[in-house]
């Protein structure tokens, strides 16, 4: 069981900050504390990841099962050597185009690293954050962070100080307000620890960036379930990033998809149930006219012709309609472009594969 906590929020201004607050900061995760802090992708849970028992304490507060590694993160690309061993040239190439920035590598652990940050694996997920409290914060603390994203167990992540406080009051002692976060989607993760780079998990940097440096890049796609063991990079288990509701996803072109969500969302509402709809904004007008005056919820996360938008309210339109209290979550999906296939990697796992490919023949 987690220690229960009063749960301070201290708000910081990233473009002036407080010393003082980042040293109390600083001060728990050295005494083996946790503190949630923002980062450019979304809200990290931050502990000493050099301490077993503080590592630990990030997986009680969650709920979070072992077997599900966590990322370690460093202030500068030379601190890389001290958390982590037998880093190849490409490494190097990648560091110098994408950190600080929301790239993880996947290579050998030095054993100075808790075993439970890598689920008791020979690897450990390394990056450096572009936020200037990420990157103060572990510079004052002097020991990498561990930091997996700071919410409970397989829900939305948060995208703002308000989402960690919704899922850890009590669990956690503080959290660093610097609003909300720039990307909202976690960073992406590449396995550099074998023969052949491999994408392990969609994020921040886009697949078309990282194939112009490795052209024979290999995508994974797993979805893990927990009893099967140790994964080697957080965010292949097949249940991840989901709301409270039931989540169905719908592909397949705009037209049949906009069908299909009013069609399901009518029979849903004909039940009794509560009905809530993650679209586009180009979806809103058509929608609202085939679903008539029903009392559907509907929240527009972005533009078709904005996927970095929709990236960046992703988790929070999620959380809305959750807090709208519905039963049941309808959404579009995204062209697999740019930040469209971490788009579709995040909804596929919120919705446990429940995937509607519609106006197929």
């Amino acid at each position: 069981m987690p220690e229960f906590f009063t749960t301070r929020i201290v708000h910081l201004d990233p473009q002036a900050l407080s010393p003082e607050a980042v040293n109390d900061a600083a001060t728990l995760i050295r005494e083996g504390q946790l503190v949630a802090f923002p980062t450019e992708t979304v809200y990290g849970l931050g502990g000493n990841a050099l301490d077993e028992k503080a590592v630990s304490k990030i997986f009680a507060a969650k709920g979070r099962p072992a077997t599900d590694p966590l990322i370690v993160h460093i202030e500068s690309w030379d601190r890389l050597t001290e958390v982590a061993l037998e880093i190849p040239r490409i490494a190097d190439d990648l560091v110098e185009k994408f950190w600080p920035g929301p790239l993880t590598m996947v290579l050998p652990r030095q054993s100075r690293v808790a075993p439970g940050v890598s689920a008791g694996l020979p690897t450990v997920a390394v990056r450096m954050p572009a936020h200037p409290i990420a990157l103060a914060l572990i510079k004052a603390a002097g020991v990498p962070i561990a930091a997996p994203s700071a919410n409970r167990f397989a829900h939305s992540s948060p995208t703002t100080a308000q989402h960690v406080l919704d899922d850890l009051s009590g669990r956690i002692p503080l959290i660093l307000d610097g609003g909300p976060t720039q990307i909202g989607l976690e960073s992406t993760i590449v396995d550099l620890s074998g023969p052949r780079p491999r994408l392990l998990r969609p994020g921040g940097v886009p697949l078309e960036a990282l194939v112009q440096l490795i052209p024979d890049l290999e995508v994974v796609t797993r979805y893990a379930k927990v009893e099967d063991g140790p994964v080697i990079a957080p965010g292949m288990l097949l249940k991840h990033y989901a709301p409270r509701a039931e989540f169905n996803l719908f592909e397949g072109n705009d037209d049949d998809v906009r069908a299909a969500l009013a069609e399901e969302a009518l029979r849903l509402r004909a039940e009794g149930k509560r009905v809530g709809l993650l679209i586009a904004e180009e979806d809103r007008v058509p929608l609202r006219a085939k679903l008539g005056d029903a009392p559907i919820t509907m929240i527009a996360v972005g533009s078709l012709a904005d996927l970095d938008s929709v990236a960046h309210g992703l988790f929070a339109a999620l959380r809305a309609l959750d807090d709208s209290d519905v039963d049941v979550i309808l959404s579009r999906g995204y062209p697999p472009l740019g930040l469209g296939l971490a788009i579709g990697d995040r909804l596929v796992r919120a919705a446990e594969g429940r995937v509607n490919h519609v106006g197929r023949t």
